[in-house]
């Protein structure tokens, strides 16, 4: 495998490689049992004398990091605990967060304990995904387009995608739009910050259902947004009780989160009307 060492001079090569491999272990960026690179191709790769690249081993070997196997290399030993590498703490960096961020806990999406029935909202039932022709597609495309496959494509997204989008959404939601209308990102939380960038400035309104998606305030405020939180009635958000300031409104009409409530067309054709040049966006 390959292992980041540098070397900064010619001098104490030895000593040089030692500790990088050393402190790639105590961190764990080297786990227990890990065969190291041979030494032939790590002395080839940093240009150094194979003899000096033995000795950096030879004393890994001799203060208990590295085991070496005959006919098979070097590998990290499996008496390096994986706790070992904690004491060194986590990694310090000079980037940090924005204070706004450390007041709100992180959030606890992925759960790895398997659950008989899932209720979580937002989780597809992937017995319903046609795998089989979804594989089958990709197979397809990979083999047409390899000769592109490194290159950057649209960044609104594939052309072929945006159209079939803007057909998807013109005949089963009634929106009427092109595939140049139409930017296709990796998720809720990506496009919500896009709109966030494009539309927001520190100190607009933005109004969002209350209850509602927690995530999508949290990147509002992000960027200097005040966060108004209106309350539903049986047919969604109240429009009556949105704030006379607000530039945005942040909705979940079709199944909104977390009550499940569909706001019917009259309220949707309120909310396009209300505010004047108010501009009203929804997910």
């Amino acid at each position: 495998m390959d292992v980041y060492v540098s070397l900064n001079d010619n001098r104490n090569v030895v000593s040089q490689i030692y500790r990088q491999l050393r402190a790639a272990i105590l961190d764990g960026r080297l786990s227990p049992s890990q065969a190291l690179p041979p030494t032939r191709e790590l002395a080839v790769g940093l240009n150094v004398s194979r003899n000096s690249v033995l000795a950096a081993y030879s004393r890994l070997s001799e203060d208990g990091f590295v085991v070496s196997r005959v006919g098979a290399g070097s590998f990290v030993s499996s008496d390096v605990s994986g706790t070992m590498g904690k004491q060194h703490g986590r990694v310090q960096t000079l980037l940090r967060p924005r204070p706004f961020w450390a007041s709100f806990p992180e959030l606890e999406y992925f759960d790895k304990t398997p659950a008989t029935y899932d209720f979580r909202s937002g989780m597809p039932d992937a017995a319903l995904f046609p795998f089989p022709t979804w594989r089958r597609l990709m197979t397809q495309e990979l083999r047409v387009s390899n000769q592109r496959i490194g290159q950057y494509g649209h960044p609104a997204g594939h052309p072929g995608l945006r159209s079939a989008i803007s057909r998807h959404v013109g005949v089963t939601r009634g929106v009427r739009s092109a595939a140049d209308n139409i930017t296709v990102t990796s998720g809720t939380q990506q496009a919500l910050d896009l709109i966030a960038r494009v539309f927001l400035n520190p100190g607009d309104c933005v109004a969002v259902e209350e209850p509602g998606y927690p995530p999508a305030r949290l990147v509002f405020e992000s960027y200097g947004a005040r966060v108004a939180a209106v309350e539903l009635d049986e047919q969604g958000i109240n429009i009556n009780a949105l704030p006379d300031e607000t530039k945005l409104i942040f909705l979940t009409p079709s199944h909104q989160y977390p009550t499940g409530i569909s706001m019917p067309l009259e309220r949707r054709r309120e909310g396009t009307f209300v505010g004047g040049t108010t501009q009203r966006h929804s997910n």
